[in-house]
């Protein structure tokens, strides 16, 4: 416990795995801020929290404004605000419209870089903590970016956009290192959260994630990708940026095994 203890932690999003991550960085210290669309979702983790659609600049730069005037300072960003492409016609590219496209896009890329460019800013111009970081952030990738699915999840608006977060992550991740501002990625697999309910229910894609999520028998837990951006977030991690950190239960390494 206490990892994060003193840590102002700004989360993006306001339900499924930033729901679990913002409980669980407060639960080791943090000082927790969210930034979302919704207010009910916001209200209801009853933490401090601003409202922004963060395909929106002018929003999106509000909303940080707000998270720096909590506490004058962002120590993280977990930055996890995204959605699925399926209901605007994400698909496969020869089925896939142009509004499609841009529209996954600015649903997962835009707000992963609009978060990022505003948590920079804020911790650029603060000073270094006792071990000489000024932040840490965390982008929200998917194994899918990496490790497609073609039978069961071709949606190649959203892998490409998730795709586009792990390059900026690690081009952030190089550029920023010299400010001590580390950025990092995580891939989930499979996770139970409102975005899934479509794959949860069918039992072709549960069957699919029994096989290739052997460790954790099925759909993970919000609550272990959350585990994850504690351990990147937190002071331990001091040494490690430009990271993707795969937490998909072992579907990244069993491909021929499927």
């Amino acid at each position: 416990m206490n990892r994060l203890k003193g840590k102002v932690c700004v989360v993006t999003g306001a339900t499924g795995m930033a729901a679990a991550a913002a409980r669980r960085f407060a639960e080791e210290g943090g000082d927790v801020f969210v930034v979302a669309k919704d207010e009910d979702e916001c209200a209801a983790l009853a933490f401090p929290y601003a409202l922004a659609d963060l395909r929106q600049e002018a929003q999106t730069e509000a909303a940080f404004t707000a998270a720096r005037a909590h506490r004058g300072r962002i120590d993280s960003l977990f930055a996890v605000a995204g959605a699925s492409g399926r209901r605007i016609g994400d698909g496969a590219v020869h089925e896939m419209s142009q509004a499609a496209w841009d529209g996954t896009m600015a649903l997962n890329a835009t707000p992963a870089f609009l978060a990022a460019r505003e948590a920079v800013r804020v911790m650029m111009a603060q000073e270094p903590n006792d071990v000489g970081s000024r932040g840490s952030i965390v982008l929200m990738a998917s194994v899918l970016a990496e490790h497609p699915e073609p039978a069961r999840f071709a949606t190649h608006a959203y892998a490409s956009s998730k795709a586009a977060i792990i390059g900026l992550a690690r081009s952030m991740a190089a550029y920023y290192a010299t400010h001590g501002i580390r950025v990092n990625a995580v891939a989930p697999g499979l996770v139970t959260t409102p975005m899934s309910a479509r794959a949860a229910a069918d039992p072709q894609s549960v069957a699919f994630a029994e096989q290739a999520q052997v460790l954790a028998g099925g759909f993970l837990k919000a609550g272990e990708i959350a585990d994850a951006a504690v351990y990147l977030c937190a002071d331990e991690s001091r040494a490690v940026t430009g990271q993707l950190l795969a937490v998909d239960g072992g579907w990244s390494v069993r491909g021929a095994t499927r």
